[in-house]
């Protein structure tokens, strides 16, 4: 799910008025949105980069950071959804988009090389824009989250804009080997060719992620104007001729792609959001795709297609009981103009634009009803049939464990599944190449970086969130952690786990000692002695987590099974503890 990030003081403004974080909190549940955080500039980089003096010259100026549905392309900027906010609201109606017939289209012209590599391309041509700094940043920044997000990072789609003004159509895409390919890339002064390019960007921050897609092709995809002037090299950079600018007025939109589906989507999506900027509000400028066949295809197609819907299901299936007309109200409040069907009262005609791609059968139209009826509005009933099912095994110990060890004086937390990976190796005195851990990819913050393979961090770290509070603390947790295992289908497992953790002036080992009794009392394991075959007991160990001579293997039928011990002091200091702590961490799973 997507996360856009906008001004709260300009959002406001463009929505006409002005709301407390509660109160567009609850416009944004209301609309089927999440307001995920509050924030600032300063704070973001602050939280993702661990260095304040990075942040020191950042704004200050509020920013609202909100959850999109991965499917609703049309709310990834600040244009869309204002508009899709006031629609909702009955402010304005849902608008409509029209062509502006130039005296002379611009031609886009496929060369046959392209199926080498990316063979489709589309365009389209927005007239008479005015930007502003915050217009010109939303532009860029909806780019990036299209190719993140339905272009799967450029991979299907690349999106190139250019200023029409500098550049003379008719336009070529064609496919030609990397070292005939010369230009000035984005924001520089030296011309490179497509090898030198590869060599230039190989470190790039941003762009590095995007070479592997076509470094390795005998020809690059390339477009040109009809000076032979270089506009783009998708998926990787734009040509710095065409570069847009503050006083761009005219936009040329090329999108080049292995998906053609994908493409008509993303340049629909461009050009409706950004059409409001227009001298023309919501007017686009078609161009001409001649393709390799020689035929001619005009885009963007902007279709508006009816999807006729029944009111009696739409109602069945929401578990509700509204007239026509009003379900046609609360369609047309989510951008789908509505009417009743005036020969049969039981049908709506619903139509649904060029921005809600999202919507692809019936099943869509009635979701937005259920939204826009409200889910919290919809009355609780039981199902008119009987259902025969049963508790999942974990999860069924799980709860009852949760109780048990609840009782026993200890108080639950939650923590984030997401950890940094000096919380798992570092701080515990490990090294993390030894772990077993699942790293992300590509993190975001320094806070998220593996997925945890032990529950204690994020028990420690709720010690020190509360060291206000009396001791001693006794808190526990029961969820799953991660470990990379070669063996599953997925190259990783889950596992899920109790921790304990018992804090006060003295460890107080023999509390989590007491609690494990009292967890294997209850699952009817007895303590091992002699010769028995089966049972638990303790097996003397040493972990650089733990105090020496202070830790022990937790063994259940002569298997380890978890670990029990007094941290080591350097731990405690490494999480700000200045109090002794003792801990029991175990498997559930052999008990099932």
């Amino acid at each position: 799910m997507p996360t856009i990030g906008v001004k709260r003081d300009l959002l406001f403004d463009a929505l006409g008025k002005k709301y407390t974080d509660d109160e567009f909190q609850e416009l944004c549940f209301a609309f089927g949105l999440e307001l995920d955080e509050v924030t600032t500039e300063k704070q973001m980089l602050t939280k993702e980069q661990g260095d304040v003096a990075a942040a020191a010259d950042a704004s200050e100026e509020i920013i609202y950071r909100i959850d999109i549905p991965a499917n609703r392309y049309d709310l990834l900027c600040l244009e869309g959804l204002v508009t899709a906010l006031r629609v909702f609201q009955g402010k304005v109606k849902p608008p409509k988009f029209e062509f502006v017939e130039p005296a002379q289209r611009q031609v886009l012209k496929i060369n046959p090389s392209t199926a080498q590599i990316r063979p489709f391309a589309v365009a389209a041509v927005l007239r008479n824009v005015t930007f502003t700094q915050d217009s010109y940043n939303s532009f860029i920044d909806l780019q990036d989250k299209l190719h993140q997000n339905i272009c799967r990072k450029r991979t299907l789609v690349a999106i190139g804009t250019h200023d029409l003004d500098t550049i003379k159509g008719p336009f070529s895409y064609e496919a030609l080997p990397p070292e005939q390919i010369k230009f000035v890339p984005l924001n520089q002064t030296q011309e490179l060719n497509g090898i030198q390019l590869m060599d230039f960007y190989a470190t790039h921050a941003q762009l590095k992620q995007y070479l592997p897609i076509i470094r390795d092709s005998p020809v690059y995809p390339v477009i040109y104007d009809a000076n032979r002037v270089v506009l783009s090299l998708p998926p990787i950079i734009n040509g710095d001729h065409s570069k847009i600018s503050l006083k761009t007025k005219n936009v040329f939109i090329e999108c080049t792609a292995t998906d053609l589906t994908k493409a008509k989507v993303v340049l629909d999506t461009i050009v409706c959001l950004f059409s409001e900027h227009c001298a023309k509000k919501f007017t686009v400028e078609p161009c001409d795709v001649v393709q390799t066949d020689g035929t001619i295809i005009s885009y963007p197609e902007l279709a508006v297609r009816t999807e006729r819907v029944s009111v009696k299901r739409a109602n069945a299936y929401i578990g509700i009981n509204e007239p026509a007309n009003k379900l046609a109200d609360m369609l047309t409040r989510m951008y789908l103009e509505t009417e009743v069907d005036a020969k049969d009262g039981d049908s709506l005609n619903v139509k649904i634009p060029p921005t809600r791609h999202d919507v692809i059968h019936a099943c869509d139209v009635y979701e937005d009803i259920a939204i826009a009826f409200g889910y919290n509005n919809i009355k609780k009933s039981l199902p008119a049939f009987m259902q025969i099912a049963k508790q999942f095994p974990l999860n069924k110990l799980t709860e009852q464990l949760r109780e048990q060890v609840a009782q026993s004086g200890f108080t639950e937390a939650l923590t984030f599944t997401l950890c940094s990976r000096d919380d798992i190796a570092l701080k515990l005195n490990k090294k993390i190449e030894a772990l077993p851990a699942v790293h992300i990819g590509n993190p975001k913050t320094l806070e998220f970086q593996v997925v945890r393979t032990t529950l204690l961090p994020g028990l420690l770290k709720t010690l020190v969130a509360n060291r206000k509070m009396p001791l001693p603390m006794k808190l526990f947790e029961i969820s799953d952690v991660v470990l990379a295992d070669e063996g599953a289908e997925v190259g990783a497992r889950n596992e899920r786990r109790l921790c304990a953790v018992n804090c006060n002036k003295s460890a107080g080992f023999e509390v989590v000692h007491g609690l494990l009794d009292r967890v294997m009392q209850v699952l009817s394991v007895p303590w091992k002695t002699g010769g028995a075959d089966k049972g638990y007991y303790l097996q003397a160990t040493e972990d650089p987590s733990y105090f020496p001579g202070r830790c022990a293997n937790v063994m259940y039928n002569d298997a380890v099974i978890g670990r029990i011990g007094v941290l080591h002091p350097s731990v405690l200091q490494a999480f700000e503890l200045t109090t002794p702590c003792s801990v029991v961490e175990f498997t559930i799973e052999p008990f099932v």
